[in-house]
């Protein structure tokens, strides 16, 4: 009988060794591919002054920060807390190590982070995120964002069966329809009307657009934005029929003033990005994968440019598996030197999570090579020189320590091992074993004389 409460608390995830040997693989496999394509790793600590992270955070995210109090003070008392993100433990890095970074800087950070908010399914308060970034000192070319999502891409694809689509968009296209249209001050709203559009039926869209905006035809403009989706050339049309469309609706003296030419210039400029990412995106042969869908513009106020999100067409219900975008300026809050970055994340918890329950979990055996059974403690010496040499050529293998009968090892080492190695005094003797694979009960004699 249990004598306290031995469940982890809620909100944390523990897996049994089966599970936990997937999990592992697939963080292994994200981590090479993020490796293959030129990231370094690094690992800021997991707690950072209160003063670096309520720089960067705010509202709800500032409320499920955990704080770090020791037993000698009071909670208002604690000037540390535990990350929530990736992001502003690496701008503290930056500014840290600046001068002894390369630029661009390709990094690669794959770590645990805690928040303080509602546990619920597949939303847990300790969870690991999967990050990469480009970061530039000064400036930092659109090609990046290509590169960032493609890296993605790679990583997803290591372990995942289903299909990908990836929608990518650019912020300064919504950004610049909204101020051509003189609703800069409603800008906030309308990004947030966008970016819920999928999640509410579309008549309810429509009414939250009147209710913002109040004007048919504006609200108009908005709803053919959101519909439009597709290849980079068919949605370059569209946009352009768009700006078309609002230069016809809007008074001529208003197109002279400085708020529209500026809304126009960031218009054309987003759309020029977005192609620009796709189409290089499509030369790295990810044509079938990517489209431009104008849905896309991320709630993260601190997003500029690129912003994108990766779904399973055949399991819309999982949502985004990985999404990301460009910032201007990752360490405005901590140095005066301009760090433009683009960067994306796979929130490896809660992804596991829905693939589990989707069963789409890569097949991965948590199975050890070998296990190797002593008949008593003389062959101890013998099956280490075993073991020793079998781990030298890269396998795994457990050494059987208990004093069972042979029949008990045997049936321990079944479940623990897919091959068995039995040493006793004949096979020390004639230094030779028999390897049995438990898998198909199938055996293989093996010459040990080079061993011992």
């Amino acid at each position: 009988m249990k004598k306290l409460n031995t469940a982890p608390i809620s909100g944390m995830q523990e897996l049994l060794p089966k599970d936990q040997a997937i999990f592992d693989e697939i963080k292994s496999r994200i981590t090479r591919a993020y490796h293959l394509h030129g990231f370094k790793t690094i690992e800021p600590p997991t707690i950072e002054r209160n003063e670096i992270l309520f720089a960067k955070a705010g509202g709800d995210t500032e409320k499920q920060i955990y704080r770090v109090i020791k037993t000698t003070e009071a909670a208002e008392d604690s000037s540390e807390s535990l990350r929530f993100d990736h992001t502003v433990p690496l701008a503290r890095y930056i500014v840290e190590h600046e001068s002894f970074l390369n630029f661009p800087f390709k990094v690669s950070q794959i770590g645990k982070n805690f928040r303080g908010e509602r546990a619920q399914k597949g939303r847990y308060r300790e969870f690991y995120q999967c990050d990469i970034d480009v970061i530039g000192r000064g400036e930092l070319e659109i090609a990046y964002d290509a590169e960032i999502i493609a890296t993605l891409y790679d990583a997803l694809k290591s372990f995942l069966r289903p299909k990908l689509l990836i929608r990518v968009s650019n912020r300064k296209i919504l950004s610049g329809l909204i101020q051509m249209l003189g609703l800069k001050e409603k800008s906030s709203a309308i990004f947030s009307i966008v970016d819920h559009a999928e999640k509410v039926p579309p008549a309810k869209t429509r009414q939250f657009l009147m209710e913002e905006i109040g004007d048919d035809d504006e609200a108009e403009f908005f709803i053919e934005f959101m519909s439009t989706a597709g290849k980079i050339s068919d949605v370059s049309k569209v946009l352009e029929a768009i700006l078309h469309e609002v230069k016809a609706y809007v008074p001529a003296e208003v197109q002279e003033s400085e708020h529209f030419k500026k809304g126009e210039e960031l218009y054309h400029n987003g759309l020029t990005e977005l192609s620009t990412v796709l189409t290089a995106l499509e030369n790295r042969g990810l044509s079938e994968n990517v489209i431009a869908d104008m849905l896309i513009v991320r709630g993260l106020d601190y997003y500029t440019g690129t912003v994108f999100e990766t779904i399973l067409p055949d399991y819309k219900e999982v949502g985004s598996v990985c999404s990301g975008g460009r910032y201007e300026n990752l360490c405005e809050h901590y140095s005066d030197q301009k760090f433009p970055g683009v960067g994306g994340s796979i929130g490896l918890t809660r992804l596991f999570y829905v693939l589990s329950a989707n069963n789409l979990l890569p097949e991965v055996s948590s199975l050890l090579d070998f296990a190797i059974i002593p008949m008593s403690e003389n062959e101890y010496p013998a099956a280490f020189k075993l073991a020793e040499k079998i781990n030298q050529d890269g396998k795994s293998c457990d050494v059987i320590l208990t004093t069972k009968k042979l029949g008990d090892k045997m049936g321990y080492a079944a479940k623990i091992a897919e091959r068995g190695i039995v040493i006793g005094e004949r096979e020390v003797s004639e230094k030779r074993a028999k390897v049995k694979n438990f898998q198909d009960g199938s055996e293989q004699e093996i010459n040990l004389a080079t061993i011992w």
